[in-house]
């Protein structure tokens, strides 16, 4: 089955259209040869010829074809929405094919459409609004199949205003772009939901490989929104409220958690047969649809509870006012940040470098899609503005993450030199030591010698105007651990024990430290970062949690634990910074195109437009995944998400009337 990416393009409508009679309910059905079915029985063969003939004349003129589809009521599933998706997939539709599914007794409808399809998901609700429904409303199934057709022809053939118009050429133009940068950082494809677990055997073992990294991003995306989102929650309601999300996050973790370990085990330099390649990323895929279905079981009663719709303007107020609060934080973040440009060489900032650009990118999304939600508001359109609401909580959410971040980094690299200075006096007395010892071979001179230059150089890394104290306590601890080494034949366990426990909190808080930025810089960027950074960022938290279990009983071993950590967080952070660099340098200006540029970069829109939440493109239901964009004005094609998996992570709610 050809993989559809989630792209929310309207709510399903139901519709009051006169009094009930008996109907029968209706399975997603096979369309046939021609462009209308009419299984309720409510076309003449007049109407069916009109909407035939408005549908090939569509096609001529614009390569976008439409099938129309009357039943009585929809059936298996009962949503339009899923019903619509499902015939479309069941009929192979593709990007340019869109499907109108009217339920003539159900009173409901849904157009149906891809996400790679020329036309925008706001030009697709105001062919629903304005075109469509009116003609609903009236009885008029025939004129309702054809104003669709005319609204399609009108949004792809110069429908719209010459700014839509524009606005539309340049989203596409956009998204290709993107779509050619992610799949480039990322080196995968977007296609893991081409087959399930069963179908794993069939496949090459490069396919395999691909889609468990495709799922491992994915997944790390949906948990890492699903947490946020239960942060907002546990905001507004207490701890009581979300113990129950709570656990399902926690277990979403541990599935994702031990799909690293495979992925690691798989990137490490232990060879492995093709059966334990197979093997594994099989198991990936396995747990991270797992993982996936954990946070979907609770995605609807995530939803009532938030129930962002009924209490938009409340929660509007609620967001406006976190929007505002971060506004100085950024401030004080980019006065911080000169302040250590200052002082610390531009390589020890990598991190942070472009952080206040991009948190004030961040606030302008929020700011644009607060006052959208705003309009919302006023109309009385309770789900687009909880779109907005949610766009806009999570543009600040990482404003803020990006701003602290700036704090953080300064707080460890004041930690570092401090460790760094206390590292060198340890290795002075090491240095006396080891000179004191017997050495036939001379191997012990060359370690004291290489020792000392190590030391030497790290000096002028800690003094001046461009300190290098990460780059300086680096060395250092590497230094130490050689050293350390070759003292060991003449130092007793009981000694080795108390220096490996006195070394181990340095190195666990400059690991920690390095995770805490890795952690921050592929949050913050997560549209562009691909499995492999995830995969070492990980594999550096576990080791971190491995180290602190082992302090007490094997301070040695859990010293080489800590010192593999953050040998795992530095590659986590390069491997990082590679793919946010393919993906577009890191920076995409301000204002405007900037403000959405950095949205994407920060996985707030790019989830819905290039498939990061899994599932079926014509899939459009409330909640899950990473909150996106969704505008008026005729911008659209991208949507907003919360507590969810793969299966819930574009959805969003519909509305009755």
């Amino acid at each position: 089955m050809r993989s559809r990416w989630a792209l929310a393009l309207t709510a399903a409508f139901s519709i009051v259209i006169g009094g009930a009679v008996s109907a029968s309910a209706t399975d997603p059905v096979s369309l046939g040869s021609g462009r209308v079915l009419d299984e309720a029985g409510v076309l003449s063969a007049a109407d069916e010829r009109a909407i035939q003939e408005r549908s090939e004349q569509l096609a001529e003129s614009s390569g976008v074809d439409l099938w129309v589809v009357f039943v009585d009521e929809f059936s298996d599933p009962a949503s339009a929405e899923e019903w619509a998706n499902d015939t479309a997939e069941l009929n192979n539709l593709g990007p340019q094919q869109y499907l109108l599914a009217i339920a003539t007794e159900g009173r409901a409808f849904y157009l149906s459409g891809d996400s790679q399809g020329p036309v925008s998901e706001q030009q697709l609700l105001d062919i629903e609004n304005d075109r469509v429904l009116p003609e609903l409303r009236d009885g008029d199934w025939a004129a309702a199949a054809i104003a669709a057709a005319d609204g399609l022809a009108d949004a792809t053939g110069g429908g719209g205003g010459i700014g839509d118009i524009l606005f539309v050429v340049l989203l596409i133009v956009v998204a290709g772009a993107i779509v050619w940068l992610v799949i480039r950082a990322r080196r995968k494809g977007g296609a893991s939901a081409d087959a399930g677990p069963g179908d794993t055997a069939q496949l090459s073992l490069e396919e395999l490989s691909r889609r468990a990294a495709s799922a491992l991003v994915q997944t790390d995306d949906a948990i890492k929104t699903s947490e946020q989102e239960l942060g907002f929650a546990r905001a507004q309601f207490g701890d009581a409220a979300t113990v129950e999300f709570e656990k399902a996050l926690a277990q979403a973790k541990t599935d994702l958690d031990q799909a690293f370990a495979l992925k690691q085990q798989l990137d490490d330099s232990t060879p492995d047969t093709e059966q334990e390649k197979r093997a594994w990323n099989a198991e990936i895929i396995e747990l991270c649809e797992h993982a996936n279905s954990e946070l979907d079981a609770k995605a609807e009663a995530f939803d009532e509870l938030r129930q962002l719709e009924q209490n938009a303007p409340e929660a509007l107020t609620r967001v406006q006012a976190e929007q505002t609060a971060v506004v100085p934080v950024v401030d004080a973040a980019a006065a911080k940040l000169s302040d250590l440009q200052a002082s610390y060489a531009g390589e020890e900032l990598a991190t942070i470098a472009d952080n206040v650009p991009q948190a004030q990118q961040r606030l302008a999304f929020a700011e644009e899609q607060l006052a959208t939600a705003e309009a919302a508001v006023g109309a009385g359109d309770g789900a687009r503005a909880a779109v907005g609401i949610r766009a806009a909580e999570e543009a600040t959410a990482q404003a803020r993450l990006l701003a602290d971040a700036i704090t953080k980094l300064g707080d460890d690299l004041a930690t570092a030199e401090r460790d760094a200075a206390a590292l060198i006096d340890d290795l002075e007395t090491d240095i006396a030591t080891a000179g004191a010892l017997p050495d036939a071979d001379g191997r012990v001179a060359g370690v004291v010698a290489a020792t000392r230059q190590r030391v030497e150089s790290a000096r002028p890394l800690l003094t001046g105007t461009a300190k290098r104290p990460l780059q300086a306590l680096d060395s250092l601890e590497k230094a130490n651990a050689e050293i350390d080494a070759a003292l060991a034949a003449v130092r007793d366990a009981q000694e080795k024990k108390q220096r490996a426990a006195a070394q181990l909190q340095q190195l666990l808080t400059h690991a920690q430290a390095q995770v805490s930025a890795a952690e921050d810089y592929i949050t913050s960027r997560r549209g562009a970062v691909g499995a492999t950074a995830r995969t070492r960022l990980a594999e550096a938290g576990a080791s971190i949690v491995q180290a602190r279990q082992l302090a007490a009983a094997d301070p040695v071993q859990a010293v080489a634990i800590a010192q593999r950590a953050n040998e795992l967080a530095a590659q986590a952070i390069q491997l990082a910074q590679n793919d946010v660099g393919a993906f577009g340098g890191g920076s995409f200006g301000g204002g405007g195109g900037g403000d959405l540029m950095g949205a994407v970069l920060g996985g707030i829109v790019i989830n819905s437009m290039l498939g990061g939440g899994g599932g079926s493109s014509r899939t459009r239901r409330s909640g899950g995944g990473m909150p996106s964009l969704r505008t008026g004005g005729g911008r659209g094609g991208m949507s907003s998400g919360s507590f969810g998996g793969g299966g819930t992570r574009s959805r969003r709610g519909g509305g009755r009337f």
